[in-house]
């Protein structure tokens, strides 16, 4: 080569060199928290890393003739952090329908209410002044708490459940009810914020601390109890026959009936009592839900999740005998808590039990879903395995939704185009792809690390197609067992605490043993985006090359589709690695024994917001 061409040849190394290694840029309170050593450039919890810790004790009631909810609540709380804490942060959720709250979901007006009311409020036995609350959060004065210590809190509370407007719990029908995000819980303190005092509006989701639960169930005697956590006293609330078939379901690879229509109509499931009180427990887990029903059916099967261990998961489906579709819902659960256990993300299911609930949205708990009945066979198994799939991200994972859905709306993403094909193989599910065609590169398109909490029109797309897309394409680029090894390292240094982003991006780059900077600026930091299209194709007798060119600044995989005259087709793909150094073309070749005819650009989960210069047809055709 000429010493201009050396020359060249380096400084387009150097600079390539530059662009795959660049560093993501961190906000402040982010970089502090490394600084201060509770989070590692490696990806890994640094060695001061903290996360505080409550134990719950509850006893809540329902009267279903009233919607009133009401409980008492005692919790001992450990200060992890290196701080002195003079003041909690509670999280009361239900005010969201409290009058003159901020919402930012419609609320029907008979469903507005006075709030949560508390009372008896005690610190380490000490009455303290009933503090007030703000929109949800409700900030409270206490004793010093240092670092290491302990808090007794004791608290009354009721309000009345929503009836009209179903914002992922409320009344479902006469007799059947959902009811998550009901006492009054001392929000997130960490060692990026501090207390977490974002409100919740009702769109944005949840950050909890992973907690151990207690909780007492009243409900009137024909009721039963569905809820986060196992059933601890099932002898004192259930008929011995619906025991014995939880038990031989749990052991059974085969769906039954633990509770059928003859058993709803004869009234023989439960305890014949005015009422009964049920116990559930559920250690280390973010949050607690519970259902109530005087008429669902119950189908359920058991699935071993861990072959080292032969441990179990129960999954069940609760649902109203008139809506036909559930009647397959838990072989759909089933199948998911199966292919999630072995396949992807191919870890063991980590709780004992997972129910699916018939109810009027599509929303996630530990160990429990909230889900509406569909019509569409297809629909029915993406909503079920999406939710279910959340039981990794956030539950197990302890993200914080409110800031960052994409850490856990994304992976539900993926997770349901990966799974929902594997429960029927006729499905293409290519949820959020139109979405985000249509707003990518509009002034409302954002980047994914926008706050979730300060997004409108970019929140769906920033929360699942397009965060649901970058895994996918780093699990095309590293192929399934190397991406699997960097996700394991991920879920294994982090599962049990609270991963930020950070955590994430340097996790994975450690686990794959590659610096995936380069695709982790362009996708989820930079704006921009996708944009794909056939630049030329030749053909020389046998020799065939078809240039792709980008021309948006997103990276997108390369796939192509050739038909030639004999009629016959085949199929070439690049993964996003090809543009990993700036490129702005790639050239495929190949060899062919037929003409090319027509060749295709693009696949399902190929994003590109301009497809008319994906398709190239021969001059003679």
């Amino acid at each position: 080569m000429k010493i201009q061409a050396i020359l060249s040849f380096l400084l387009t190394a150097v600079i390539q060199q530059a662009v795959a290694q660049q560093p993501l840029y961190m906000p402040l309170n982010i970089k502090q928290a490394y600084e201060k050593g509770t989070r590692n450039e490696s990806g890994a919890p640094g060695q001061k890393y903290w996360q505080n810790h409550a134990d719950y004790n509850i006893q809540v009631s329902f009267a279903p003739e009233t919607n009133r909810v009401a409980g008492a609540e005692t919790i001992i709380y450990t200060n992890n952090s290196q701080d002195t804490l003079k003041e909690i942060n509670f999280k009361v959720f239900p005010n969201l329908y409290q009058k003159g709250n901020i919402h930012a979901m419609p609320i029907s007006p008979d469903d507005l209410t006075d709030g949560v009311v508390i009372k008896n409020f005690r610190a380490n036995g000490a009455e303290i002044l009933i503090p007030k609350t703000l929109g949800t959060n409700m900030p409270v004065f206490i004793p010093a708490l240092a670092p290491g210590k302990q808090l007794r809190l004791e608290l009354d509370f009721s309000y009345i459940l929503n009836e009209n407007t179903h914002i992922r719990t409320g009344s479902i029908d006469t007799g059947a009810y959902f009811i998550a995000y009901f006492f009054p819980r001392i929000a997130v303190y960490d060692d990026i914020n501090g207390w977490d005092r974002v409100p919740y509006t009702g769109i944005t989701e949840f950050y909890n601390d992973f907690c151990d639960f207690h909780v007492a169930i009243t409900a009137p005697g024909d009721y039963a109890a569905w809820a986060t956590g196992d059933l601890v006293n099932g002898q004192e609330v259930y008929q011995p026959k619906i025991l014995q078939r939880i038990a031989q379901a749990e052991k059974s690879d085969k769906i039954m009936f633990v509770i059928d229509s003859a058993d709803v109509s004869g009234r023989k499931i439960t305890k014949n009592r005015n009422s009964n009180t049920w116990r559930f427990e559920a250690k280390n887990v973010t949050d607690f839900a519970f259902a109530l029903s005087n008429h669902y059916l119950w189908q359920a099967s058991g699935v071993e999740v861990d072959p080292r261990t032969k441990r179990r998961t129960r999954v069940d489906a609760v649902f109203n005998p008139e809506h036909a579709d559930y009647f397959e819902v838990a072989g759909f659960a089933r199948a998911t808590v199966k292919h999630m256990s072995y396949t992807f993300p191919r870890w063991p299911y980590p709780y004992s039990h997972e129910t699916v609930f018939d109810g009027l949205d599509q929303m996630e708990y530990p160990m429990m879903v909230n889900d509406n009945p569909l019509n569409n066979k297809a629909q029915a198994i993406e909503l079920t395995d999406h939710e279910i799939f959340h039981t990794m991200f956030p539950f197990y994972m302890g993200i914080n939704e409110t800031i960052y859905a994409w850490m856990d709306e994304g992976w539900a993403t993926i997770g349901e185009w990966v799974i929902s094909p594997l429960i029927d193989s006729t499905i293409v599910d290519d949820y959020g792809m139109l979405p985000y065609n249509n707003i990518a590169g509009k002034f409302q398109d954002l980047p994914i690390m926008s706050p979730s909490n300060q997004l409108s029109d970019a929140y769906m797309t920033n929360s699942y197609p397009k965060p649901g897309l970058g895994y996918l394409y780093v699990k095309d680029m590293l192929g399934d067992s190397l991406f699997l090894k960097a996700l394991h390292h991920y879920i294994t240094q982090w599962n049990g605490k609270h991963p930020q982003p950070y955590d994430f991006f340097n996790c994975m780059n450690a686990g794959a043993g590659r610096n995936m900077n380069w695709f982790w600026k362009s996708w989820f930091f930079d704006n921009g985006y996708p944009d794909q299209g056939i630049a030329t194709v030749k053909q020389n007798i046998d020799q065939c090359t078809v240039v792709v060119e980008s021309k948006g600044t997103k990276p997108v995989p390369v796939d192509i589709a050739v038909t030639f005259d004999d009629g016959s087709v085949k199929k070439y793909h690049r993964s996003i690695a090809c543009w990993e150094h700036g490129e702005k073309q790639v050239e495929i070749a190949f060899t062919a024994a037929h003409k090319i005819k027509q060749v295709v650009l693009g696949d399902t989960w190929d994003a590109d917001i301009n497809k008319a210069d994906n398709i190239y047809t021969a001059p003679n055709n």
